[in-house]
């Protein structure tokens, strides 16, 4: 699945909420909301058809996605694609178990460091993060794990192969980069 829009890729929208989670939502009115939806649901709908659709100009509709974009409402513009066109066919969750207690900069830090990592947050429960990973194949997907665990912070890791997508349009099924061609590539 690709999605954009008529002024760019697709966009990333998530509706209320400035760049960080944290943070408190940025402020918007119902045309916002409405622009959100018309978006979400069309990404590659121009402003002049979204307009239309809630009863504004193109100009308008465009300086009000200016705004929700300079807010951090809207927070980029990405294309999701089907992850074996891309070369990345085995994908798995990993719960990473720290030594002490290593503050999420660290762990930044480490996620930055390699390209299968689509994903990663700090969470609660008995693990410190969970890594979102693709990797090639089972092999790949083994190397990238056994580079995560060189980390002399990391005490164990537990890892859930994901077998299939039972919500395949979901953004979380698509790839946003290609797989690297060599695995000795990629450190």
């Amino acid at each position: 699945m690709i999605r954009g829009s008529g002024h760019g890729p697709g966009m990333d929208v998530r509706a209320g909420y400035s760049a960080d989670m944290n943070s408190r939502p940025a402020p918007f009115d119902v045309l916002d909301r409405k622009i959100l939806t018309a978006l979400m649901a069309n990404a590659r709908s121009s402003f002049a058809e979204i307009g239309a659709a809630i009863g504004l100009s193109s100009t308008a509709v465009k300086r009000r996605v200016d705004r929700l974009r300079e807010t951090g409402v809207i927070t980029g513009f990405t294309a999701t694609v089907k992850p074996s066109a891309l070369g990345w066919r085995t994908e798995a969750y990993v719960e990473v178990y720290c030594e002490g207690a290593a503050p999420p900069r660290r762990l930044a830090e480490v996620v930055r460091n390699h390209p299968e990592i689509t994903a990663a947050m700090t969470v609660t429960g008995g693990a410190d993060a969970l890594l979102h990973v693709r990797a090639r194949d089972v092999e790949h997907f083994e190397e990238v794990l056994e580079r995560i665990r060189t980390e002399p912070f990391i005490r164990k890791t537990i890892s859930v192969m994901v077998l299939s997508h039972l919500l395949p349009d979901a953004p979380e099924a698509g790839a946003s980069q290609p797989a690297p061609q060599d695995a000795a590539d990629v450190r």
